[in-house]
């Protein structure tokens, strides 16, 4: 040790040099260099929509097709606002398929250019997508 301290002693003890042209690099600055690197941005995210599952789109039989026009008939001559709760697919953004989702609330009225069911709080519904209905329907 002896032998090393006297092979560097002129250089050991000398001051940190400063640069006159630059600022010192404030310590977050300095800490994030050392943060992890991450070489391919996005790819746990596109993992993760990869494995992330969907459904498919279920068949109407004619029992339930014919059910679900009777409802919708008595539904567009109410003039209640009756508490539904309608099953519908809604289709995913990203890849095929989609999820079933159950929407509750007071029925307002079909809208039939767009053929929706709107709901007193504004919430639609493409009737085309609808798998079920339950509810007090007149």
């Amino acid at each position: 040790m002896e032998q090393v301290m006297g092979k560097y002693r002129d250089i050991i003890f000398m001051p940190r040099p400063v640069s006159q042209r630059h600022r010192p690099m404030s310590q977050l600055n300095r800490a994030a260099q050392f943060a992890p690197f991450a070489a391919l941005t996005g790819y746990e995210e596109a993992v993760k929509e990869e494995g992330r599952r969907t459904e498919s789109r279920l068949e109407l039989d004619e029992d339930r097709q014919n059910r679900l026009n009777c409802i919708i008939m008595r539904l567009s001559e109410c003039d209640e606002r009756p508490f539904l709760s309608v099953t519908y697919f809604c289709p995913d953004k990203n890849k095929s398929g989609g999820e079933y989702v159950t929407l509750s609330g007071n029925f307002r009225r079909i809208e039939e250019e767009s053929m929706e069911l709107i709901f007193v709080d504004g919430r639609r519904v493409p009737v085309l997508d609808i798998y079920d209905i339950e509810g007090e329907v007149g």
